[in-house]
């Protein structure tokens, strides 16, 4: 299969549903390691779900024995955030054994900030949530929201809870969900060690279901391949089941403007 042995640089995949996109990404690993000599330690599989993450760990195992993929790592997005930040807690003003906030974590930090009529709104906590959840997804930090103009008076409220919400964050030495994308992205972005480190570490990137990525999750993909570009993507742009956390199908055409060497194959 062509989609499995092009290693020459940049490759995405385009499938529809059902047409083997998962098996693309568990045979080219299989490829990488038996056939062209990397390290397993040196691939990296990411998805979007734990689900997803462990179906292909399941495909990975019937294809490879256990010490040939030992190091292999397959996580989504989140929990290869979380490596990253793990390794460099420090330096984004975190402490050793920094905590995970989940969304109703997040929902009852966000009350706090709010008058008690509008607190007890579960509509209301849940939209400011979602709007914050949005910037943090677009890479908008608190000050960037604050010098643009409100269109609305939710907009208004949540720029305003903004900068408290992730100050909090701080003072209870903990992180969102968005954070563990958003954080490796500002800390590879300002920190060339770091991005030396782990571009050395990731030698081929292959992502499942690429038309569900964000712009943060995109930003974080560009930094980890680097120049060598070495990465195989697979996708189907008919299918965005994200849009509402901002998935951006347009990053399998941004991927084409990016990387002008990119190599496009369809399965039918």
């Amino acid at each position: 299969m062509a989609a499995v042995k092009y290693i020459d640089g940049p490759l995405l995949v385009l499938a529809g549903a059902g047409s083997g996109k998962t098996r693309v990404i568990t045979q080219k690993i299989a490829y990488l390691i038996e056939q062209c000599g990397y390290a397993a330690h040196s691939i990296s599989a990411v998805t979007f779900t734990n689900k997803a993450a462990n179906e292909m760990r399941n495909r990975i195992a019937s294809v490879l024995p256990a010490a040939t993929r030992r190091g292999l790592k397959v996580a989504t997005f989140h929990t290869l955030g979380l490596s990253i930040l793990k390794r460099d807690a420090a330096i984004c003003g975190l402490k050793r054994g920094f905590s995970i906030f989940d969304s109703e974590d997040c929902l009852n930090l966000l009350r706090g900030f709010l008058p008690t009529s509008r607190a007890s709104d579960k509509d209301v906590v849940y939209q400011l949530q979602q709007q914050i959840s949005k910037w943090k997804n677009d890479l908008l930090s608190p000050d960037d929201v604050l010098r643009r103009t409100a269109d609305t008076d939710l907009y208004a409220e949540a720029a305003s809870i903004y900068p408290q919400y992730q100050q909090s964050l701080q003072a209870y030495n903990a992180v969102d969900f968005d954070d563990l994308i958003r954080l490796p992205v500002r800390l590879l972005h300002e920190n060339s060690h770091c991005l030396e480190y782990w571009q050395n570490k990731i030698r081929h990137l292959l992502i499942d279901e690429y038309q569900d990525s964000n712009i943060c999750q995109y930003t974080l993909v560009k930094l980890l391949v680097g120049t060598r570009a070495g990465f195989t993507v697979v996708g189907d742009d008919d299918q965005s089941i994200y849009a509402w956390r901002g998935a951006r199908p347009e990053n399998l055409a941004q991927l084409q403007i990016d990387y002008p060497q990119l190599k496009i194959i369809k399965l039918e």
